[in-house]
């Protein structure tokens, strides 16, 4: 989940990171106020949970109250990369000699945190990364020992960053919110340095999903309420659901069967729409919502529905999805591949209700590879029943 920057800002702030002076506004007179508030030039900043604001036209700059309001009101009339604008940052504008770069990330590869720096500060770090690894230092932080001011020495040495002792001090400060947030990624970008402190003049924070029931104070957050309409659909039906872009859709059980289910359809030549895990022990109503779900995405020609019963019942998957049938009476062919717990009793009861547009298959490559054929076609060709 990706923290909104002003909420990413609080959090720092409540370990000491020092920000700019600035506040919350939803409507053009609400930003003029604040702007007259701050007494001087200031900084209009859109509010969405995705990068690329500036080269959007998200970030402007504002000489005095009335300019922040003719700003505020274009940028809250933006949708950027699918997020609409509800809210802007007014900050005061700070005019900074250098900008740097900092973060703490989870690097999965090695297992172990990171920090991240760099003097230039304010690009895409990826981009950078790519074309000038040499200006991007980066060293691990140990677990076991936490921060330390060998982390920050070693990287400012690298590129001959004199400010090591600042660098430290904000490093200790990321490295407690990192910890506490239970975060995967502490990004300031830009960072600058004015009368010796840190300023973060940006913050990027995400978290880990799967903490978030232990950080009630986060799960508020905008940030974490999907923007998708059908990953809002499902994340209300309680279903972890992630939109793609193929034209098969998924229905599995299992996270580890549902993305072994994405690489057999593309392995096979097709693409799936979405990966949809409906979890252990699925009960017959929750393939209903699943399908709903499912069908609610206008690119899919075709549902692969997999399952291996094991806690999971295929009988009642089954039932599922003659429920399915009964209320949301879809118009696209399904291909059905069923094993495990009951596996049988669930074939039979397909079976005996003799649905036209379903196809039944006995292996996860034979069921894929008919999906993606239906799907080639349109599904609009019969299915074998």
């Amino acid at each position: 989940m990706d923290l909104l920057e002003h909420e990413g800002k609080a959090l720092l702030r409540s370990f000491g990171v020092r920000t700019p002076r600035g506040g919350l506004a939803d409507t053009p007179a609400a930003a003029a106020e604040q702007a007259r508030q701050l007494g001087g030039p200031c900084v209009v900043k859109a509010q969405v949970p995705i990068g690329g604001r500036g080269k959007a036209g998200g970030i402007l700059r504002a000489q005095d109250a009335a300019a922040a309001a003719a700003v505020a009101r274009r940028i809250l009339a933006m949708s950027i990369r699918g997020h609409a604008v509800a809210e802007v940052l007014v900050e005061e504008a700070v005019d900074v000699s250098e900008e740097l770069y900092m973060a703490i990330l989870l690097d999965r590869a090695a297992r172990c945190p990171l920090l991240l720096l760099s003097r230039r500060g304010g690009m895409d770090i990826e981009q950078l990364a790519a074309q000038e690894p040499d200006a991007l230092a980066s060293v691990h932080i140990d677990p076991a020992f936490g921060w330390s001011d060998y982390v920050a020495r070693t990287a400012c040495a690298a590129l001959g960053i004199a400010a090591a002792r600042v660098i430290g001090e904000l490093g200790a400060r990321l490295w407690q919110a990192f910890c506490a947030s239970e975060a995967t990624l502490l990004e300031i970008n830009p960072l600058t340095i004015v009368e010796g402190e840190a300023l973060a003049l940006d913050a990027k924070v995400s978290v880990d999903n799967a903490a978030l029931f232990r950080h009630p104070e986060l799960a508020g957050s905008r940030g974490a309420a999907p923007t998708d309409p059908l990953e809002r659909l499902a994340a209300e039906k309680g279903l972890p659901y992630v939109r793609l872009n193929g034209q098969v859709g998924v229905l599995g059980n299992g996270a580890g069967l549902v993305m072994s289910t994405l690489d057999l359809i593309a392995e096979v030549g097709g693409a799936a729409a979405n990966f949809l895990d409906i979890g252990g022990g699925a009960s017959a109503q929750r393939i209903v919502d699943a399908f709903e779900v499912v069908l609610a995405d206008q690119r899919s020609a075709v549902v692969f529905v997999n399952v291996f019963g094991g806690i999971t019942r295929c009988d009642e998957v089954a039932r599922g999805l003659l429920l399915a049938f009964e209320q949301l009476r879809p118009a696209l062919p399904v291909v059905v591949r069923l094993a495990g717990t009951n596996a049988e009793e669930g074939l039979a009861m397909l079976a005996g209700a003799r649905l036209p547009a379903v196809a039944v298959e006995g292996s996860m490559w034979e069921a894929a590879s008919l999906a993606v054929r239906l799907a080639a076609e349109g599904g609009i060709s019969p299915c074998r029943s």
